[in-house]
């Protein structure tokens, strides 16, 4: 395994979204053709599926520094209901677009922090968005919260609106790991919050653990797993820490590059973890993920249902994406849009009544192929791939797969990729194989954290 940790650990994307932010053709893209493709994917979609809102919503009162997320830090919450309202001001300015009433199938409260923002404030922001819209049968409604400041009057609130997942960021337990990364967050808040949500009937409750953050060893990853397991969340997400320092804002100086796990001291923590949780009756869900056989996620993996977009995995898909607030990533699956990333920027360009994106990227017919193999890839570990009517550059791919397959990485079957169990660590390699944008233009500094 080492050898393969120091022959694939080079920097990759996650795959959020194909093409990659860096690799985002602006040339190509206008706030014009960006509204061209909305309504044409609205007009798609709508009546069967439905569409998805995500809300970012910025405001943290402290700096946690291994974050690399678009906030605002600040403990003034007279910021609260400008920035809700000019968040109901930008949805207005999609709702004029479409020419019937949106049906919501997924909504996503994101951050920042959106338990920043008092209960009353949200329900406000909720009520506005969903006296707009028709609720799809079956909906899929979430929100982040801290640990630390959601209150059991959050959740009440946020359930009695529709809400019925709630994903908490742990991080990790051991006192010296929260110190070197500003987020000091005892257990005990964590089991409150859990409590709570389980007690009003949340059933889809997740938390994040994240391996390979400065101090970190097997002996406390290992604690906090166990600790985890106390609280037995229906989900969990074990991401691998992004070390990406030259992001401005990210604040992640605030400790030493040689406070961090080598290389192969980061994979143990993820092997290792992979496989307590497994033994603890957690499944393998997609990467990074894991779920209990009852959850959603695992649900949709065995019935090929599994989808992945700029919140991560859904258990649920729709082609159409809408995200409102600052710095916000909408799809239209023939395109991405985001938004300015500034609280001030934001709430100018809507007072004017401009929908407030800053940069996009609109899909050649190219793009909408590789986006598709790079989706079967991230959400089914496998896709089908025919050489004779691809792009001339993927005929590399297959050498590449080839030699993946000899490292016990992916099996080839015909038309067939699949990638193994070994393979699931390096699942964002394999992908980066499809990847022809960033294949034709190597980039000349870092701008991707490393796959492992």
């Amino acid at each position: 395994m080492n050898s393969l940790i120091d022959k694939y650990n080079i920097p990759g994307p996650r795959y959020t979204s194909y093409p990659t932010v860096p690799y985002w053709d602006e040339n190509t893209f206008s706030p014009e053709k960006w509204k061209e493709s909305v309504i044409r994917s609205f007009h798609e979609s709508n009546a069967e599926e439905g569409i998805s809102i995500y809300i970012h919503l910025p405001f943290c009162e402290a700096l946690c520094t291994f974050c690399a997320c678009h906030k605002r830090i600040t403990k003034q919450h007279s910021v609260e209901i400008p920035y809700l309202e000019s968040v109901l001001k930008e949805w207005k300015l999609y709702l004029d677009l479409f020419n019937e009433k949106p049906k919501l199938k997924e909504l996503h409260l994101g951050g920042g922090t959106p338990t920043f923002f008092s209960p009353e404030n949200l329900k406000t922001l909720l009520n506005g968005i969903f006296s707009t819209v028709d609720i799809a049968e079956h909906p899929e409604f979430s929100f982040e919260g801290h640990p630390n400041n959601t209150t059991k009057d959050h959740l009440q609130t946020l359930y009695d609106l529709g809400f019925r997942r709630v994903s908490f960021g742990v991080q990790d337990y051991d006192p010296k790991v929260q110190k070197a990364i500003n987020r000091i967050q005892p257990f005990e808040n964590v089991k409150n919050v859990t409590e709570w949500a389980k007690e009003i009937g949340y059933r889809g409750i997740s938390h994040d653990l994240v391996f390979g953050l400065p101090h970190q060893n097997w002996d406390a990853m290992e604690h906090t797993i166990r600790k985890t397991m106390e609280l037995k969340p229906d989900r969990l997400a074990f991401y691998s820490y992004a070390h990406v320092p030259w992001v401005k804002g990210v604040g992640q100086r605030g400790f030493d590059e040689n406070d961090l796990p080598s290389g192969e001291e980061k994979r143990r923590l993820y092997e290792d973890g992979k496989k307590l949780l497994q033994d603890l009756g957690y499944i393998e869900v997609g990467m990074d993920h894991f779920s209990l056989e009852h959850d959603d996620l695992y649900q949709s993996l065995i019935h090929k249902k599994l989808h992945r977009n700029f919140m991560g995995y859904t258990s649920s898909n729709t082609q159409l994406m809408i995200g409102l607030g600052m710095s916000a990533i909408s799809d239209s699956w023939y395109a991405f849009a985001q938004n300015v990333k500034t609280v001030e920027e934001y709430q100018k360009s809507v007072e004017e009544g401009e929908i407030p994106v800053v940069k996009g990227h609109v899909l050649n017919e190219e793009d909408l192929i590789v986006r598709r193999h790079i989706l079967n890839l991230m959400c089914q570990l496998e896709t089908t791939f025919n050489v004779e009517n691809s792009f001339p550059e993927l005929e590399n791919a297959l050498e590449m797969l080839k030699e993946m397959e000899n490292d016990g990485l992916v099996k080839i079957s015909g038309n067939e990729i699949k990638i193994t169990e070994a393979g699931r660590a390096f699942t964002r390699n394999v992908a980066m194989v499809f990847d022809l944008r960033m294949m034709r233009n190597k980039p000349e500094t870092r701008i991707f954290s490393m796959t492992i």
